[in-house]
């Protein structure tokens, strides 16, 4: 019996640590973000409008990121469901065409926003990817980092419509 409190104390001690590594990665909303942008393809997205409608998840990520090789085909999933918008912000992962070319090898489908530069991150003081938020009305509800099961996002995004 003490080895199940043991695992239990440290489970705990994981969850903790990893909730304030979480927090202290996660993107922030700069005062007044550019919630109007303009897809890989030349269209533009308002994700603000989106977010009037139902919580929209937009997911960080690059071309160059190991770990978004696991968590880009979860996100298309989620995207493809239709349940929730997910805007996607590919970040210094080339040209346009560099984009189109790693979407079509990959299958992904979701909406993405060329970040060439890197600015849009750095405008959201972005450290790591891959990084999610979750907008509600205009507004930041939640950030997160690192790796998300599907469930865990899909949980958020249902919590978020109900604040």
């Amino acid at each position: 019996m003490s080895w199940l409190f043991s695992a239990l104390k440290y489970l705990v001690i994981f969850t903790a640590i990893y909730t304030v590594i979480n927090w202290w990665r996660q993107p922030i909303m700069p005062a007044n973000p550019d919630l109007q942008l303009a897809d890989y393809h030349g269209q533009m997205v308002d994700i603000e409008a989106l977010s009037h409608q139902s919580p929209v998840l937009v997911y960080f990520w690059g071309t160059w990121c190991a770990i978004c090789s696991t968590t880009s085909p979860k996100v298309n999933n989620l995207a493809t469901s239709g349940s929730y918008s997910v805007i996607s912000i590919a970040t210094q992962s080339g040209s346009n065409h560099d984009i189109a070319k790693f979407m079509d090898e990959h299958g992904y489908s979701f909406i993405t926003i060329n970040d060439e530069s890197g600015k849009i991150f750095g405008d959201w003081k972005g450290q790591v990817t891959p990084s999610y938020v979750i907008i509600k009305d205009g507004e930041m509800k939640q950030g997160l980092t690192g790796i998300q099961p599907e469930w865990s996002l899909r949980v958020r995004l249902w919590l978020s419509a109900l604040i």
